[in-house]
């Protein structure tokens, strides 16, 4: 049986909301050039959506990190999945994921990524859950859309694997 999924943002609102996202950081990085780190493996529509629409030269790498496995809650246990490829020393780098929610991982990736020494470090989320933030110090600084606290996929979001190519953002009514 399949599960039943109410849209919670098109595709349209989607795209639009990239497209200002990606206007704003170019302004903001004008002059320099940007190093993605994309958060795989929910990140990667949104990273490759975002990158085609900044004006500024990218560089891109990934990472793999892990907290949820199949389950709809983060363990709070975050692992390094997969590696970096490049140094990051003396870049300017925007770490690109899907969603924030308890803040958790972010906040051991970045402090994981500080110790590289680059340049600087920004964030930029496709959907962020603030209301679920434990660890308040994650800043955000470039948000599409701040969502309530529900589970959500689509657009590279994930339920158990299913649904990453949804070209919307979705509830799962279970």
């Amino acid at each position: 049986m399949a599960d039943k999924i109410r849209v919670l943002l098109s595709e349209e609102e989607v795209n639009r909301r990239i497209s200002e996202i990606a206007a704003q950081i170019s302004r903001d990085y004008e002059g320099k050039a940007i190093h993605m780190i994309c958060i795989l493996k929910g990140g990667v529509f949104f990273t490759c959506e975002l990158a085609k629409r900044l004006t500024v030269p990218v560089s891109l790498d990934f990472m793999s990190v892990s907290s949820y496995g199949d389950d709809t809650k983060s363990s709070g246990v975050v692992r390094i999945v997969k590696d970096l490829d490049e140094s990051l020393k003396d870049k300017d780098v925007l770490i690109v994921e899907d969603i924030i929610d308890s803040g958790r991982t972010l906040s051991y990736l970045i402090e994981v990524l500080r110790q590289r020494e680059p340049a600087s470090i920004r964030l930029c989320t496709l959907l962020d859950k603030p209301e679920r933030r434990v660890k308040k110090q994650v800043k955000v600084d470039y948000t599409c859309f701040s969502i309530p606290d529900e589970f959500v996929v689509g657009y590279g979001l994930d339920y158990a694997q299913k649904y990453r190519n949804l070209p919307y953002i979705g509830v799962v009514e279970l």
